[in-house]
């Protein structure tokens, strides 16, 4: 058949377009292939308000469901870290391999700082807080027991190693701080407090601190160049509580 002669070729969704006979293959035009590969993602396949869910919303609005949730799949985090970190099973799988893809790329390392907390955990940490900045800026650093993304096992705080920023808004220019800007969603990894965010998300920047919302959410997010899971679902603005 020759290469001019038109066909029907069906493409996603129902819709008909004119594709072109290339040896014998019809082949689509390139509007046509961006329809079918861009099928909408589906913002409700996961709850946001479940506490189990990799996809729930917590913030200073919206708390854990119990308060005192405990993940049932926490399992220990084999990498190099400052505080023995525990993640649910699926997140630590994907730190595993973030870390070691951070090695091989780099030839330096990176190590978990913080990860699961228990809510008396988290109790401990806010009052230190409050004890040493006072409670309003306390807020803005570190979650009340009950509202903390580290109470569902999907978070953790990442550093460099040696140390270096940590904890601080400049490891956003170390190393580990760019590389994960970069490439932490390949993982399932968002950055959960990202900078000029704070009247959405309650707290400060915080270029450490990653949230586990599996690859499809976070390749979609990038994507859709959508900063905090707050405007992605539209869950509403949570700057206090």
């Amino acid at each position: 058949m020759k290469s001019s002669v038109r066909a029907i070729l069906r493409a996603s969704a129902g819709l008909f377009v004119a594709a072109t006979l290339v040896g014998g293959l019809a082949v689509a035009p390139a509007s046509a292939r961006s329809i079918h590969s861009q099928a909408e993602f589906d913002k409700t396949r996961n709850s946001t308000t479940k506490a189990s869910s990799a996809w729930v919303v917590v913030n200073k609005q919206n708390p854990l469901s119990p308060k005192s949730y405990v993940p049932k799949d926490l399992v220990s985090v084999p990498v190099d870290y400052v505080y023995a970190p525990k993640l649910r099973k699926a997140a630590s799988a994907a730190v595993v391999k973030m870390f070691k893809a951070y090695k091989k790329a780099t030839g330096k390392k990176m190590q978990a700082q913080s990860a699961y907390r228990s809510y008396s955990s988290q109790k401990s940490v806010y009052n230190g807080w409050v004890d040493k900045l006072g409670q309003k800026k306390a807020d803005l650093t570190s979650a009340r027991p009950g509202y903390s993304e580290h109470q569902t096992g999907l978070a953790i705080d990442i550093s460099a190693k040696p140390a270096n920023c940590t904890l601080k808004a400049c490891f956003a220019k170390t190393s580990q701080g760019k590389w994960l800007a970069k490439n932490a969603w390949k993982y399932g990894f968002i950055l959960r407090y990202p900078k000029y965010k704070t009247g959405t998300t309650g707290y400060e920047f915080e270029p450490w601190h990653y949230r586990y919302v599996g690859k499809g959410l976070a390749k979609e997010m990038r994507s859709t160049k959508t900063k905090t899971l707050e405007d992605f679902f539209e869950t509403g603005k949570a700057p206090t509580y």
